[in-house]
């Protein structure tokens, strides 16, 4: 439990507190500026645990104000999807995709198409060619040697 305090002035004039003990005499003298600084510093166990109540029903309005929310927007979400213009335009959009589809998937097997006659006609083309002329082989020429007089006058 926390000590009372009783505020006096000194003969200066300087404000002072007296802490008592239970018989009423004078247990400690403190100066009210010192005092009041280091009350200003520390929070009260009653202050702290009201500030934790304070924030935890704050919590929980913060929680359920958030569930409500999601609920209004899951509500209007569902509002949306069988709403008939929202439901006609997933309609047009899954039709145009299908519709993509088709044509790449077309285009795709028109160029594969194209690419197999090309092909054909460059071995139709390759087969219609006449072999070329075979070679004679080459004859071999025997190494030259060098003349007996340069190699005389080496030795």
């Amino acid at each position: 439990m926390a000590t009372r305090r009783t505020t006096m002035k000194s003969r200066t004039g300087t404000k002072l507190y007296a802490v008592r003990d239970k018989g009423g005499k004078f247990k400690d003298i403190q100066r009210y500026s010192k005092a009041h600084a280091a009350d200003l510093k520390r929070t009260a166990k009653a202050e702290v645990e009201s500030t934790r109540d304070k924030l935890v029903a704050m919590e929980k309005k913060v929680e359920r104000a958030a569930k409500k929310a999601v609920k209004s927007a899951r509500a209007k979400i569902e509002e949306a999807r069988t709403s008939p213009k929202v439901v006609a335009m997933e309609r047009k959009v899954s039709r145009a995709a299908k519709k993509a589809v088709r044509s790449v998937s077309a285009s795709l097997t028109d160029a594969v198409a194209a690419v197999k006659a090309a092909a054909r006609k460059v071995a139709r083309n390759v087969k219609a060619a006449r072999p070329a002329a075979k070679k004679a082989p080459a004859r071999k020429v025997p190494a030259k040697r060098a003349p007996a007089k340069k190699a005389a006058r080496k030795a």
